[in-house]
């Protein structure tokens, strides 16, 4: 029997007293206003934010269901509100280059304003434009026009006709243009007449008729000169017109913009347009004015004199907070969309729109990183923009050389804060190859999966609770419930002195207690719907535990829990399947033989090993040489395999095991098989600290009551793992009922010792061992075998 140095059932689990909870029920708990356990990551995020300066961008890290995107939004908004409301953000028409639309800042909450009063104006104007130029005043200005130069085309023609009269022809229009035709009797003379003329006299008609050509030419010249200058004269006049009524309306909006002089750039630059263009606002009430020649449609015209809102901070409190789940380019950086006319994609700066960036600029953005990463050219992009400061909004198409004509806006200033939100791995990634990464984010913001288990980590644990209680509208919990989630805290982190900080699954044991809280009618949640939502979400995930278990039962995986055996024992092994890790046994075997092999690694060979594996087997053999080849050389042969393993074999928790199964055969001393082991080992023989202790105790502890509990079966840990323990109720209560055991090491001989029921032994000055001790036996069978090995190699020789 192993010797009675065992662990009590106290020793297996840290109980959380519930009456250091002064409440009836959360209810009367204030609700959690802090942060628990991230002191040095909520220091870093807040220097993050108040740093100014390029360069000083966040970098949040941390295991999922830490809570970090949760407490990040919380600190940037708290922070965010104390700060002024930024501009907001137009997009209008660039005059002189239609393709190159400008961006401007407008104060805060008035983009849509602007929006709205520029396009009023633009539908108002068209109508009082119209009805000026439809005015008693303007009609008779242009009459009067029209009469002057009447009068200078008529001298023209006039002295046209004088000098064809003097000729004696006559200057008549046809469809071809001005013509002379020869008089007589004043009067045109016909061809047949003109043709029955002398020679003579038809030869002085022909030079009449070409010296009058001259004289058209030069008539029509002037009187072209007039219809420019009354052109123009009409043109001037309409501008002057129009620059009346624009200015007057214009004026209106220059007053409500004062003292930005983007907007009033904007203002002078849309004025002197629809000046140079009150055509189109004229030929806009007329009948078929969208069909009118040279002229594109009226409304589509119009559009230029539009005001694209891209921020509009109307119902913001503070700076901007934006957090973008679905980062890719054009929700990040914008988009310039296209509409399809006659075949073809056109687009101008009202189908452009902004991304989160652009609405986060003078405030800050907060994105995952990884979800950042799957999305191309978007981490070069933001790079880009961090560290030029400036917003580039641009078509994708153009990058591929296969896109349309499109637009290139002016970069807009951009000051913004990017937060981004990883786990470690990403984060090394980036550092080790992105030479850029540590000049744009200097700071790292690193949240913790676990803190110390102390009163006020409690009692914040309480007001967790409380908050979580309030904002999902759940049922409220006992003291004894608080106590019973402050446990699974300490589970969860599989540790009796600290309580762990992944509140994502922690949010999960919460509302599910509440819901069956909620079916058995009661009015508060008590430990026993904790300890139901945990067995009940255990439950839908194991499965392939409880197949796996089954295997044990019916013999399929074998597994002695009594008896003794040489040079076999039982290892204990941890599966995770999804969400759920559980542990389960494996049986150890080792032959030893006379050779020069060594240790030989059956999962190895058979390349089921990892590499951590390999390792902890290689540390046998340097344990082996240590303790045991110090007088003579080892002549020694080892086979050990995990039985009926066919999938990888990875980590060193089982080396501890491998060694006694190596140590019990070369004793030729069996091993109880009620008794499994986890643990470490390193060469000095010292017994080291393994994970998933809890988990590989309860799976044991489940194939010996399948089979049925002696009284005499439990599990060897390492000592260091002790702090780790918080196991089942059932298994507490059996080890409290003395049908099952839990065993702390911290040396191979005391392991030994408890498997074996014999001594261990320790070596005398001579380094020999009492023969009757197992590490004696192990001694004494090497001596052999060595003696052997060189009476072979004498026989050989001779």
């Amino acid at each position: 029997m192993p010797p009675a140095r065992e662990l009590t059932a106290s020793d297996l689990k840290c109980v959380c007293d519930a009456t250091q909870f002064g409440f009836q029920s959360t209810k009367d708990v204030e609700p959690l206003g802090d942060v628990i356990g991230q002191r040095r990551a909520v220091q870093a995020i807040t220097f993050g934010l108040e740093m100014p300066g390029p360069g000083y961008h966040i970098f949040v890290t941390g295991l999922p269901g830490t809570g970090k995107t949760t407490i990040v939004q919380d600190i940037v908004k708290r922070h965010a509100a104390k700060l002024p409301v930024p501009n907001d953000w137009c997009l209008v028409n660039n005059f002189s280059d239609e393709y190159r639309p400008i961006p401007i800042a407008v104060p805060s909450g008035r983009g849509a304003v602007l929006s709205k009063s520029v396009a009023r104006m633009v539908d108002q104007l068209s109508d009082r434009i119209a009805r000026e130029f439809d005015s008693e005043s303007f009609q008779k200005k242009r009459e009067e026009l029209d009469q002057r130069f009447s009068s200078q085309k008529k001298t023209h023609f006039e002295r046209l006709d004088q000098l064809a009269k003097e000729k004696g022809l006559q200057v008549v229009r046809t469809s071809t243009g001005y013509q002379s035709i020869p008089l007589k009797d004043d009067k045109p003379m016909s061809p047949e007449e003109f043709q029955q003329l002398p020679d003579e006299e038809k030869k002085v008609i022909g030079e009449h008729i070409h010296a009058m050509g001259a004289d058209i030419e030069l008539q029509m010249r002037e009187v072209q000169k007039v219809n420019q200058a009354r052109q123009k004269a009409i043109d001037e006049l309409m501008e002057q017109m129009a620059l009346f009524v624009v200015k007057d309306r214009v004026d209106e909006l220059r007053d409500a913009f004062r003292g930005w002089k983007e907007v009033l750039a904007f203002f002078d630059a849309l004025q002197a347009d629809m000046v140079e263009n009150v055509k189109y606002f004229v030929a806009v009430n007329e009948p078929g004015a969208e069909k009118i020649q040279g002229l594109p449609p009226i409304q589509v015209f119009f559009r230029r004199y539009y005001v694209n809102v891209l921020v509009d901070r109307r119902a913001s409190a503070g700076a901007p907070v934006i957090f973008e789940p679905n980062p890719t380019y054009q929700n990040l950086f914008g988009r310039i969309e296209k509409r399809a006319v006659m075949g073809t994609l056109e687009t101008d700066f009202t189908m452009v729109q902004g991304g989160s960036m652009l609405q986060a600029n003078g405030g800050f953005l907060i994105v995952d990183v990884e979800a950042l990463l799957m999305n191309p050219y978007v981490w070069e992009a933001i790079k880009r923009a961090l560290q030029n400061n400036q917003l580039q909004i641009e078509d994708m198409a153009t990058w591929t050389g296969f896109g349309t004509a499109s637009m290139r806006l002016e970069p807009i200033p951009l000051a913004v804060k990017v937060v981004l939100i990883g786990d470690h791995g990403v984060f090394r990634m980036l550092q080790h190859n992105d030479s850029r990464f540590g000049k744009i984010f200097k700071v790292r913001a690193d949240f913790d999966h676990e803190t110390e288990r102390s009163g006020p980590a409690m009692h914040q644990y309480a007001a967790f609770v409380s908050k979580v209680c309030r904002e999902e509208k759940l049922l409220h919990l006992t003291p004894e419930a608080v106590a019973a989630v402050v446990e699974y805290g300490e589970k969860a982190i599989a540790h009796q002195r600290r309580l762990s900080l992944r509140f994502g699954p922690t949010v999960d044991l919460i509302k599910e207690a509440a819901f069956w809280a909620c079916k058995d009618g009661a009015t508060l949640v008590g430990p026993g719907h904790v300890d139901q939502a945990h067995e009940q979400h255990r439950l839908r995930h194991n499965l392939y535990e409880e197949k796996i278990q089954a295997h044990y039962v019916d013999d399929t995986l074998m597994v002695d829990v009594d008896g003794a055996v040489v040079g076999q024992v039982n290892a204990l092994a941890v599966y995770q399947t999804g969400e759920i890790s559980f542990g389960r046994p494996s049986r150890i075997t080792a032959t030893t033989y006379m050779g020069k092999s060594g240790v030989i690694n059956i999962e190895r060979e058979a390349k089921l090993s990892g590499r951590t594996h390999d390792k902890g087997v290689l540390i046998l053999s340097g344990y082996l040489g240590a303790t045991f080849a110090q007088a003579f050389p080892l002549n020694l042969a080892i086979s050990i395999a995990f039985e009926q393993s066919y999938s990888g074999v990875d980590g060193d928790s089982a080396s501890s095991t491998e060694l006694y199964a190596i140590l019990s055969s070369l004793a030729d001393v069996p091993i109880c098989q009620g008794i499994a082991v986890t643990g470490s080992v390193n060469q000095m023989g010292q017994i080291q600290a393994i994970g998933g202790v809890n988990q590989k105790i309860e799976g044991f502890f489940d194939v010996c009551r399948a089979k049925g509990l002696t009284g005499e079966q439990g599990v060897i840990i390492p000592h260091a793992n002790v702090q780790n323990l918080m196991v089942r109720q059932d298994v507490i209560d059996a080890v409290a009922a003395g049908r099952f055991h839990v065993y702390p090491v911290k040396t191979i001989a005391e392991g030994i010792e408890m498997l074996t029921g014999a001594p261990a032994g320790d070596p005398d000055a001579k380094g020999h061992y009492p023969s009757a001790s197992v590490f004696g036996r192990v001694s004494e069978k090497l001596r052999q075998y060595h003696r052997k090995a060189a009476a072979a190699k004498k026989a050989t020789r001779e």
